[in-house]
């Protein structure tokens, strides 16, 4: 495993991590006895960087997390987000009362005495106009609740914004060969002020293994199922934003950038790490083969000049006019 600079905290983390939506709930059927042995196999493999939320299964996640770690000596960093339990979702939900209460009830399902960090979980845009929020988190900080704290983003607009906040550590932001955009300003700024990235749906929700195909079915409680159009909550978060069928048909194109012995997974992971801006990948692994298939990511070569320029061509003929300018 191969190990990078997390913004200004001091951390060094592992370049793939791991995505603890898909162990909540939301992603079909998972078991909590292959979630924990995914979780297990994926320290085992040098992952020291989980990334879950308190609402992914409503808590569960962050238990089976905190449940694994019992049993571990290593130095593991666990990223949760708050901020979604509200109902309505809207910004003045992001009071000091409400975020205090949200990491409460996380500390009690991780067990521990203060999160290494607490992420806002794709607030509304206007929460990043309001500075109380974020006053309240630097009250967190000095209470010893939080170590640090980021946003998790649905813009890069918000993501720059998130930025001016000078205690802000870290952005998480959907990043993968469907979505480019963020490879530009944003990632400059994040280098230039030192602000760790989070690559989130790195495989645009299983489109980028080249696995699915017209024909492949998706459970009821699978977002892929119910958010396609954004019923649920941003569409961009399903897919990456990408219509299904155009996104099938852009994979065929880039299935000639598998190396033999390859995955189109893994080249999909490793074309997220050819940028230094991003600090760690987190794929979700609900089975402990998903987890070492992900791991194996960071051991391809490099993607030469040619094969980034026809990532970049693909994504130009189909999906630049789909995504690029909504998020």
């Amino acid at each position: 495993m191969k190990y990078r600079n997390f913004g200004r905290t001091g951390w060094q983390v592992s370049e793939i991590g791991f995505g603890g939506w898909a162990i909540g709930g939301s992603w079909g059927s998972v078991t909590d006895d292959e979630s924990v042995a995914a979780l297990d196999r994926a320290v085992d493999l040098g992952v020291n960087f989980i990334d879950t939320a308190d609402v992914y299964g409503n808590g569960h996640s962050e238990q089976l997390i905190a449940q694994t770690l019992k049993g571990r000596n290593e130095r593991i960093y666990v990223a949760t987000k708050g901020g979604r339990r509200a109902n309505p979702h809207v910004a003045e939900s992001y009071t000091k009362e409400n975020l205090t209460s949200y990491v409460e009830r996380s500390l009690t399902n991780l067990q521990v005495d203060a999160l290494d960090l607490i992420q806002l979980h794709c607030p509304p845009t206007a929460v990043y106009y309001m500075p109380e929020a974020f006053d309240a988190l630097d009250d967190l900080v000095k209470a010893g609740k939080i170590r640090h704290y980021g946003v998790s983003v649905e813009k890069v607009e918000e993501g720059l914004k998130a930025m001016e906040y000078p205690n802000v550590v870290s952005v998480q932001i959907i990043f993968n060969m469907f979505r480019l955009r963020p490879a530009g300003l944003f990632f400059e700024e994040a280098k230039r002020r030192e602000v760790a990235v989070i690559a989130r749906v790195p495989l645009a929700s299983g489109l980028l293994t080249g696995k699915m195909t017209q024909d492949t079915h998706f459970a009821k409680d699978d977002h892929r199922n119910f958010n396609r159009h954004g019923e649920s909550f941003d569409r961009g978060e399903t897919f990456s934003g990408v219509d299904y069928e155009t996104g099938l048909e852009a994979v065929d194109m880039l299935q000639s950038l598998v190396p033999e012995g390859a995955s189109m997974a893994q080249v999909a992971l490793r074309w997220i790490l050819m940028f230094e801006a991003v600090s760690v990948v987190i794929p979700g692994g609900k089975r402990p083969q998903q987890v070492e298939d992900n791991v194996a990511a960071s051991t391809l070569p490099p993607l030469s000049e040619d094969e980034m320029k026809k990532v970049a061509a693909v994504y130009d003929q189909f999906i630049r006019p789909q995504v690029h300018n909504r998020w």
